[in-house]
């Protein structure tokens, strides 16, 4: 940990680091993924499709920013290249094989319910931990991929 005059303990610190570098490896994750679908999406409704992964590229891309911003201020060291996140995230891997419009839906919506699920939960440990500028910031992260759970599923029906 590097030095910081932040008040929290160097034990909080370090755990809820810790726990920001996990989320931060699922979210460079989920980046590419996002970005995987819109490179291929084909089908009937490409156009919308395509800029809707934009969209949810941009929005991981803005919770990145924060929990990557959040680590480094607590004293840590914020761990997100492609590499760190390629062997640590939990998030499924993005099927290479898809094309159709309904399969990228299908596939991006799995991966931002997972990816929520487990912001969830780290605002929970956040809370444990006492931490609640932490929780805060993921539960913005949360409700932010909520929105874009929102925006994917609503391309199902």
């Amino acid at each position: 940990m590097n030095p910081t005059k932040n008040d929290l303990a160097t034990k909080t610190r370090t755990a809820v680091v810790g726990l920001l570098n996990a989320r931060l490896a699922d979210a460079v994750d989920l980046l590419t993924q996002a970005k995987a679908a819109h490179w291929n999406v084909k089908g009937p409704n490409f156009i919308a499709l395509h800029q809707l992964f934009d969209k949810v590229y941009a929005s991981v891309e803005e919770g990145i920013d924060l929990i990557a911003e959040r680590c480094v201020a607590l004293g840590g060291t914020a761990l997100g290249t492609a590499r760190v996140a390629a062997k640590s995230s939990t998030l499924n891997e993005y099927p290479a094989d898809i094309t159709a419009g309904k399969d990228h839906v299908a596939a991006l919506s799995d991966r931002l319910a997972a990816f929520g699920k487990l912001v969830r939960a780290a605002i929970e440990e956040c809370d444990k931990l006492g931490d609640k500028d932490t929780a805060d910031l993921f539960t913005e992260v949360s409700r932010e991929a909520d929105k874009m759970l929102w925006f994917v599923e609503s391309h199902a029906l």
